[in-house]
């Protein structure tokens, strides 16, 4: 459980609030696994400071840390460790498909400089994660996605005329979902990210473009 305050001033009124409903349900918590007045730490796996959400460390510095991969298994781990990161990263499957072509030739083993090049580019971006905030409460949250070679999509607020990243969603098509055509990857683009953001839909203003009212209130006759 983190309780997190936007004024230091508001958060012992904020802990009263949180422990009055602990006492109602009868909910008790360990003092020795809690911590008051921290500035941030890790939470869900996640770096939760006072500028917004951050990429966990460690994660990073796994790959960072990582040689190019030699087999399979090197590449598999690598893809893995991408995944834990995919909130973080713009077009996170996109970045990952040279890694799967590589799986996919399972019968020999090929790293050529075309790989070595994405895997260089793709630590160039981690050593530069961008920062995620947190929606606020009313406020109109914009939707955006692509589908060109993957699902590809981002959430995000605007403050002040600038854009502010919220989320960003990703997943790699499969070979059949690689077929569909570009409405009905369009499609499957909304229905991954309602799965992954339904929350922020569901408690904030959201605008529909007319083709995302399409999709969804006109379904082609094979769905």
């Amino acid at each position: 459980m983190l309780v997190k305050s936007k004024k230091a001033k508001d958060h012992i009124t904020d802990l009263e609030e949180i422990f009055s409903v602990l006492r109602k349900y009868r909910l008790k918590l360990n003092p020795e696994k809690c911590a008051f007045g921290v500035q941030g730490g890790r939470f869900l796996g996640f770096m939760v400071t006072q500028r917004g959400i951050e990429g966990n460390p460690l994660k990073i510095i796994a790959i960072l840390g990582m040689k190019a991969p030699t087999n399979i298994n090197e590449v598999q781990r690598l893809i893995g460790r991408i995944a834990t990161l995919s909130r973080f990263l713009s077009k996170a499957a996109e970045k990952s498909l040279p890694f799967f072509k590589v799986l996919r030739k399972a019968k020999k083993f090929e790293w050529d400089a075309s790989y070595e090049k994405v895997f260089e580019e793709l630590e160039k971006y981690l050593a530069r994660l961008p920062l995620l905030v947190k929606p606020i409460q009313r406020d109109t949250l914009y939707f955006y996605l692509s589908t060109p070679q993957a699902v590809s999509s981002i959430l995000i607020r605007e403050e002040g005329g600038k854009q502010m990243i919220i989320y960003y969603v990703s997943k790699v098509f499969n070979g059949a979902e690689g077929r569909n055509t570009p409405i009905e990857k369009m499609a499957l683009a909304l229905l991954v990210a309602d799965r992954r953001l339904l929350l922020y839909f569901l408690s904030h203003p959201k605008n529909s473009s007319k083709l995302e009212k399409k999709l969804i209130f006109s379904p082609t006759k094979n769905n």
